[in-house]
């Protein structure tokens, strides 16, 4: 299960990495919600992501996420010492902090130039990222976590930056093997069955023939066994009267 699960994680990386020029070492952003689903469910962010990444990875937040937290009081003042522990990356909203979501969507734009990840629980946040292209999106389910696949924005936007590229047809055929390694393959698509060759009968459903009676005589021949007539005895006066009258006349 573990193999399959980085498997998925390197071939999403992978699409981000030759689509949008993902590269180590990767920021993530953290919000507070996944600070406080990370406490709740023992997960040691610093410790863990990189290792599901298995990448290089740099842990961020901003001064509006931890600000956030502050304000929300003592139900979340663990979610607030975790935050606190990142780098702070600045926003541009020092002098007018906004809310957690509002600052980290700020900061993606429209296509996520500076190429940031975001890990984040709220439900309203993760339906913006995905309509932003080229966002990675993070979320904890339960104490795993999980990079979503890419939402149907990116695939959109890597589709038109192939198409803009030129690909000549040599080049075509060359993307159509490499795709799935480069992660454009889409999850939906489903492998070609091979056809089963089709067998002879079954052996042991098969009924036995019957031999027939030329094929046992024919068989029996075969053996090289010579049948021997049997001899009929007859008595004295029938030979007499079977021998040829000429013999009968000269005498």
């Amino acid at each position: 299960m573990k193999i399959s699960r980085h498997k998925k994680v390197q071939k999403n990386l992978a699409f981000y990495v030759n689509n949008f020029k993902f590269r180590q070492p990767y920021q993530v952003l953290i919000d507070g919600t996944f600070s406080f689903a990370a406490l709740q469910n023992k997960f040691n962010i610093q410790d863990q992501l990189p290792k599901y990444l298995q990448a290089e990875t740099k842990l961020l937040s901003t001064q509006c996420v931890i600000l956030e937290t502050e304000k929300l009081g003592s139900k979340v003042f663990g979610a607030m010492l975790i935050v606190k522990q990142f780098a702070v990356h600045k926003c541009g909203h020092e002098k007018q902090p906004v809310s957690g979501s509002k600052c980290l969507l700020s900061m993606l734009g429209k296509e996520n130039p500076s190429r940031y990840i975001i890990a984040t629980q709220d439900r309203d946040l993760q339906e913006h990222v995905r309509k932003v292209p080229g966002v990675p999106l993070i979320y904890l389910h339960g104490k795993a976590p999980t990079l979503e696949p890419p939402s149907q924005a990116s695939r959109n936007r890597a589709a038109e930056l192939r198409r803009a590229v030129g690909i000549n047809v040599q080049q075509e055929e060359t993307l159509k093997v490499l795709k799935e390694k480069s992660g454009l393959a889409e999850e939906s698509d489903v492998r070609s069955k091979k056809k089963r060759k089709k067998g002879g009968p079954n052996p042991l459903s098969c009924k036995k023939k019957k031999k027939s009676a030329t094929e046992t005589a024919t068989n029996t021949n075969k053996t090289g066994k010579v049948r021997k007539r049997k001899r009929v005895k007859l008595a004295t006066h029938i030979i007499e009267a079977l021998k040829p009258t000429s013999m009968s006349s000269s005498s």
